[in-house]
């Protein structure tokens, strides 16, 4: 498989630490998004949006949507799981997770902000005050949606999907200096779950496009 990738795309983090989670071989071709790589012809032709991740399989299928990859990885039959089997445990785990791949990272991802900046005039610390509000929001109810006491956010034995993309969320809510005093709860997590190998070998820092 290929996965076309950013180091700093948190969409990207979370397929990358599901693969390496289900221990699925894998290579990672990175795509600048800084540079506009994402809008060339023939990265369009792979994935028509322009984002990341877009994951090719070894028979030349591609996959498009971070949550959408997520998925398949389980419906394929690769393992462990990242979703509950159970249909209202399922239900919970993905009502938290999309409050963060809905609710905050649509308005918080580079292209926004750029538009934001470049088309309606908008300063950086502008920018910066607008991502910190959505993120403040989002956790706030993502606080309140997960499993009270648990290890992980549903469960004490190993992350889920929505543990995924609570650490990937994180990544940038310390990028941007959101206080993260609110939220000791989520920040316990993220800890534990930056201990766990296969998603510190996701994180950002460690990617071949690292800068």
């Amino acid at each position: 498989m290929k996965l076309y990738s950013y180091w700093r795309s948190t969409t990207s983090f979370r397929v990358r630490a599901a693969l390496n989670i289900k221990d699925i071989p894998h290579e990672i071709v990175p795509v600048n998004l800084v540079e506009g790589e994402q809008r060339a012809a023939p990265y369009l032709a792979l994935n028509p949006i322009g984002g990341v991740p877009t994951l090719v399989l070894d028979d030349g299928t591609v996959l498009t949507q971070s949550m959408a990859i997520l998925d398949w990885l389980d419906a394929a039959g690769f393992l462990p799981r990242l979703m509950p089997e159970d249909p209202i445990a399922r239900a919970r785990v993905l009502g938290a997770a999309f409050v963060i791949a809905c609710d905050i990272h649509p308005v918080n991802n580079l292209k926004v902000l750029n538009y934001l900046k470049e088309r309606l005039g908008h300063s950086q610390d502008e920018a910066v005050a607008w991502m910190r509000h959505w993120m403040h929001e989002g956790f706030t109810a993502f606080n309140e949606l997960i499993e009270p006491g648990a290890r992980f956010c549903f469960n004490d034995e190993a992350p889920d999907v929505a543990d995924l993309c609570l650490a990937g969320q994180m990544i940038n809510a310390r990028r941007w200096g959101l206080d993260l005093a609110p939220f000791p709860r989520l920040v316990e997590i993220d800890e534990r779950l930056r201990k766990i190998p296969a998603i510190a070998q996701a994180m950002p820092e460690a990617q071949p496009d690292a800068m």
